[in-house]
């Protein structure tokens, strides 16, 4: 846990040897020393996953492809998340959003937020990104099988029966199966669509790069993209209703800065307004999105393995070893932070601007060549679910206490987080009625 981490830190410094599942380990902290490790991409590190999670991801995904290949395919990848790409996106993620407050609302019973954020996560993953029209049966079905591939992504790699290794090779030749016969199927279902889902742009933008990807690399990469979009998403968008429900103030300066551009009318949210630049001129809302990603980065940090021996803050670490930059950590220490476990948005604001001392303190998607791809999908889909929340929604805490937080295999509440979504039936119609 980050306690142990930090005992280890204060006695043994920044940069210190552990061990991770048998193998050593450097655990790296502190921005001058991630950013050696980061820039140092390709020449001192190189990727380094677990034996399992290379396996289940497979040998044409993006995380873990090396060098000249690495290069190239994130060349193809980054038009997915280019700013007309989003701009294409943006209708249908609101689209799914509202449809699931509208469900969450409806349960007269509180929700278990971490979970119902997962399987909004996948929904905006399977029908915003990837444009598959699939029946809730099959949605079902394809969630919890997806849930059986990401709880073994980080198993010990024992190939037997009952293991959970066996288990998640067994839910990606399942989730393989059916892309395959929903990418198949996609020109035949593409009458009256009205956008590009990311597949679309995929496939076009491997031939602007003279390459064609096969049925093996598409698969790949759509349960990557659903990956990336699924995990971290998921737990990001939990710790934004956590913290909503903790600091209510900061929940009606949203609401007053949404009023104020004219966005929120009699408690309604004005049908159409919503463009990719009008969210991103938001500017209140963009520091309650950083501080969320920084005291609740959803992913610890990455791994990676030395490729020549180097020193760092003057310990050794030896050609052969794995190497783990950590982020939270990196947050959890960083001098430019003022009252570092305060949440405190104001922090991020023009005044203030506490993370101008250099890119390397404030690294939630991390940084350098690798640098998560889909941070800006992230945070405009954090970014509309903040403002639905603060224009459409009233919610409340269900438990005396707010629950502890634990951070493997991502930052998520130890019981999920229970909220009751109210559904107020007079609320609801007399803002139907102001709003038309």
């Amino acid at each position: 846990g980050s306690g142990f981490h930090a005992s280890r830190r204060q006695k043994y410094g920044n940069v210190f040897k552990t061990h991770l599942l048998g193998r050593p380990l450097i655990r790296v902290t502190g921005a001058e020393n991630v950013r050696k490790v980061l820039m140092g991409e390709h020449t001192l590190v190189t990727v380094d996953w677990p034996q399992s999670t290379a396996t289940l991801l497979g040998p044409n995904s993006l995380a873990n492809s090396i060098g000249d290949i690495h290069r190239k395919r994130r060349k193809v990848f980054a038009k997915v998340f280019s700013h007309e790409a989003l701009e294409s996106y943006l209708p249908k993620i609101q689209q799914v959003i509202q449809e699931s407050l509208r469900v969450w609302s409806s349960n007269p019973e509180p929700i278990n937020v971490y979970r119902e954020s997962q399987r909004l996560s996948f929904t905006m993953a399977v029908r915003v990104l990837l444009g598959f029209r699939v029946s809730e049966e099959e949605m079902r079905h394809l969630f919890s099988t997806f849930q059986d591939f990401v709880d073994n992504l980080f198993s010990l790699p024992i190939d037997l029966p009952f293991s959970g290794y066996r288990k998640g090779i067994r839910a990606r030749d399942t989730l393989q199966k059916c892309i395959e016969k929903a990418i198949r199927e996609k020109p035949l279902r593409s009458q009256g669509k009205d956008y590009s889902d990311a597949l679309d742009v995929l496939m076009e933008s491997a031939k602007e790069n003279g390459t064609e990807l096969t049925m093996q690399e598409l698969k790949e990469s759509t349960i990557e993209l659903i990956f990336a979009a699924f995990a971290t998403t998921a737990s990001a968008s939990t710790s934004l209703i956590m913290q909503l429900l903790r600091h209510p103030a900061v929940l009606e300066r949203l609401r007053e800065e949404l009023r104020a551009r004219g966005l929120l009318h009699n408690g309604c949210l004005m049908p159409g307004e919503l463009t990719l630049d009008t969210i991103v001129s938001l500017k209140y809302l963009d520091c309650v999105i950083k501080e969320v990603l920084r005291l609740f980065t959803p992913v610890s940090g990455a791994y990676r393995t030395a490729m020549q021996t180097f020193e760092l803050d003057g310990v050794q670490i030896p050609k052969g070893w794995s190497v783990m930059y950590s982020i939270r950590d990196t947050h959890d220490t960083a001098a430019v932070f003022k009252d570092v476990d305060a949440f405190d948005p104001d922090r991020f604001s023009q005044e203030r601007c506490e993370d101008k001392e250099g890119r390397f303190h404030y690294l939630p998607f991390g940084g350098g060549v690798r640098s998560c791809l889909g941070k800006q999908l992230a945070t405009l889909f954090l970014r509309i679910l903040a403002i639905e929340l603060a224009s459409t929604s009233r919610f409340e805490l269900a438990t005396r206490q707010f629950p502890r937080v634990v951070t493997v295999p991502v930052m998520h509440p130890v019981d999920g987080l229970k909220v009751l979504f109210l559904h107020d039936l007079s609320y609801a119609s007399n803002r139907r009625r102001l709003c038309l």
